[in-house]
């Protein structure tokens, strides 16, 4: 593709030498960012690999599996060091623990159930990281998140990934449009994992084998109650565990300990049915269970959207989407009706179980790939 001055494109879109694009790398340490940075160095582009610090070296040590960590940052500079581009770690412990980690503590604390790595992505990577990329004079800064930016008839559009197993769209459907003017997936049409590791392998990376990271970076071993219990010492206060019908059936430590469509671990037995947890009741210390039946939702209230696609999110008054309320099932047929620029109600056209707030809402266009955009189920049903 060129320009109308006949000025070629380059493969991030813009109309001179990759010589002469500079292009700011968010490197984790794991392969995806580091085959991103390398690509673009054996391109011939002016790399500058960024690694974020976002929490205690010394805590993180122990814990394999989880980005941002101290051996990490050491493999994201080695992987610098071999393609031959400048790497900086910036210290953002502070702006980590005040956009993301503060949040997750009081919203599991309101009995809600957040989803920290959206947060982080809208609040420091695509936020403060994404400044200072402008700030070192950078034409545009790369992720290796699988998902993929399109140029639409409006402006730059989101768009899943290739390889649907792969796909971080409910990650990143904050994702505003002025970033995404600025932001490249370079690793979002590539067909699996096992291609972006044979990359890895052609470049020769130490990194090609690395295991993918699988909890929360800050939370070990998916502890979420333990990491509330340190950040909100006394928090957790016991109270009943009460049945839908209205019988107590026993006693909690805490509410922090239970999620909503939990059936495992309840501390009840005796009982004749299963019973799942069907909502937790902050103010009453109360968690309440019931029948699987319980669980099925059909309308979602949702709030702080953003939206991506064409025209005012107001202009219509109902249309036919497709959305994801977790990030493990496939987008489900849906009518999203506005309420104002940043509220909607979502209609399931059939109703799934254990919807909680605190958890994303992502808008698809039911007939392309493309992320229309989402917001965050905001209360109790």
């Amino acid at each position: 593709m060129a320009l109308d001055n006949g000025t070629p494109l380059n493969s991030l879109g813009f109309a001179k030498p990759p010589s002469e694009t500079r292009v700011v790398v968010a490197m984790s340490g794991g392969v995806d960012s580091s085959v991103v940075a390398a690509q673009l160095a054996e391109e011939g582009y002016d790399v500058v690999g960024v690694t974020l610090q976002l929490y205690d070296h010394g805590a993180a040590l122990a814990k394999k599996g989880a980005c941002c960590a101290g051996i990490d940052i050491h493999d994201a500079r080695r992987v610098a060091e071999k393609m031959g581009f400048p790497h900086y770690v910036l210290d953002y412990e502070n702006i980590f623990k005040d956009a993301v980690i503060d949040e997750f503590a009081d919203s599991y604390l309101a009995g809600a159930t957040p989803v920290p790595c959206i947060r982080c992505n809208e609040r420091v990577k695509f936020k403060d990281l994404l400044e200072t990329a402008r700030d070192l004079d950078a034409d545009c800064m790369a992720t290796g998140h699988y998902i993929q930016r399109k140029d639409g008839e409006n402006g730059p559009e989101l768009h899943c990934a290739a390889d649907a197993n792969r796909d971080q769209s409910y990650f990143l459907f904050s994702t505003t449009p002025e970033q995404l003017s600025y932001l490249r997936f370079p690793l979002g049409h590539l067909p699996s994992k096992d291609a972006t590791r044979e990359l890895a392998a052609k470049y020769g990376l130490s990194v090609a084998d690395k295991p993918d990271s699988q909890d929360i970076c800050f939370v070990p071993n998916g502890n979420y109650a333990s990491v509330i219990e340190k950040l909100r010492p006394g928090a957790a206060e016991p109270g009943q565990i009460v049945h839908a019908d209205g019988r107590v059936l026993g006693e909690h430590n805490g509410v922090i300990h239970y999620t909503i469509g939990q059936r495992r671990g309840l501390g009840i037995g005796g009982l004749s049915e299963p019973l799942y947890v069907v909502k937790l009741d902050v103010d009453q210390k109360q968690v309440i269970v019931g029948p699987k039946e319980l669980l099925a939702t059909r309308k979602v209230p949702v709030r702080e959207i953003n939206w991506l696609g064409d025209g005012p999110f107001t202009d219509m008054a109902e249309r036919e989407i497709a959305v994801k309320v977790r990030s493990t099932r496939p987008p489900a047929p849906a009518i999203l009706r506005p309420i104002s620029d940043t509220e909607a109600e979502v209609e399931l056209l059939t109703a799934e179980e254990g919807i909680s707030p605190g958890q994303a809402c992502v808008f698809y266009d039911p007939d392309s790939t493309r992320i229309l955009g989402g917001g965050w189920i905001w209360r109790g049903y």
